[in-house]
């Protein structure tokens, strides 16, 4: 098929390379326009534009590609289809309606379920045992539309938002290969409408909701430290018992110890470091698996406890709401 490719991130990268390797032909890629990034502020393409260009495949980026001058060249194309993948922008009726087989959207989440733009940090922050990846024909309601292909995977015990996105967008793959063996056969094909009734969503996250607190119960908590990494990562700050040490952290990745050990912490006691290494929470203990100092590496929390000489009666703390404020 010809395969008008939309899409901006990471997460597009392995089917555009999957859909170029099974021989059908990628008229266009379009994403972002470039854009400012990291400290020196450098014009950078977005990842999935490096890519394209990379195997050879014209791109294009325009700031909005429902200007009619873009709706014009982008059907001149003549693709059979269109393609959606972490593209960033929404598309408009002109191009919904501008291609024999449609326009088909891949998204990171088993639709109804986790409608929204971050669908795989929300499974993992409300401890779904599973997701997956749907292939769906776009319409103009968000993530609305009716389903063709999805793929099912469990969510590994204290895997984090990162190594899930990586592993779905892998996954998706084998979705968007069988989408386009169906529509090859049967272009029109109409797909399975969603049930309402079974609609979630994920919202898009900021940097406020990674200010984590431990009155909390661990395994939301440890769910949650897992969902929000790499981003906005969840942020405290290690304070020790005597006073000389005092540094915001980001906890990665963590899990709830036996939550038959210990008896609900007083509010006194959540964010304590046991003498075991173990952080109170509001019904049992949280272990904290790996760590990032503001400025520094990613690390083991063992890593983390030799180095800074952890003891136990030192604690973990909330961001201060003027702090907060100052990091939005």
């Amino acid at each position: 098929m010809r395969v008008l490719f939309f899409g901006s991130g990471e997460f597009a990268i392995p089917t555009l390379r999957s859909i170029a390797h099974d021989g059908h032909e990628i008229v266009m890629v379009v994403s972002q326009p470039d854009k400012p990034r990291g400290r020196g502020k450098d014009v950078t393409p977005t990842p999935l534009k490096r890519e394209a260009l990379e195997l050879g495949l014209p791109v294009v980026t325009p700031s909005d590609v429902n200007a009619a001058d873009e709706v014009a060249h982008l059907l001149s194309l003549k693709a059979d289809l269109a393609y959606v993948a972490a593209f960033g922008q929404k598309i408009g009726p002109a191009l919904l309606s501008g291609f024999p087989a449609g326009i088909i959207n891949l998204h990171a989440s088993l639709l109804p379920a986790l409608r929204g733009a971050a669908p795989i940090q929300w499974a993992v922050i409300r401890g779904l045992m599973e997701t997956g990846v749907t292939i769906f024909r776009l319409v103009e309601k968000m993530d609305a539309g009716p389903i063709l292909v999805q793929r099912r995977t469990r969510i590994a015990p204290e895997e984090t938002a990162d190594e899930l996105h990586d592993r779905l967008s892998r996954i998706g793959c084998d979705a968007v290969r069988a989408t386009l063996e169906l529509l090859s056969g049967e272009p029109t094909a109409p797909g399975t409408p969603q049930d309402a009734s079974l609609v979630t969503y994920a919202p898009k996250l900021t940097k406020a909701d990674g200010h984590i607190r431990f009155d909390m119960p661990a395994h939301e908590l440890a769910c949650r430290i897992c969902g929000l990494w790499s981003w906005p990562g969840a942020v405290c700050r290690f304070v020790s018992s005597d006073g000389k040490r005092d540094e915001q952290v980001t906890l990665a990745r963590a899990r709830a110890y036996d939550l038959r050990t210990r008896a609900a912490a007083t509010p006194d006691e959540a964010g304590r470091i046991n003498d075991m290494m173990r952080v109170q929470t509001a019904d049992a203990e949280l272990e904290v698996l790996e760590i990032k100092p503001s400025g520094g590496r990613c690390m083991s929390w063992q890593d983390y406890v030799n180095g800074r000489h952890v003891r136990e009666g030192d604690r973990f703390v909330p961001i201060a709401p003027d702090v907060a404020e100052r990091m939005r």
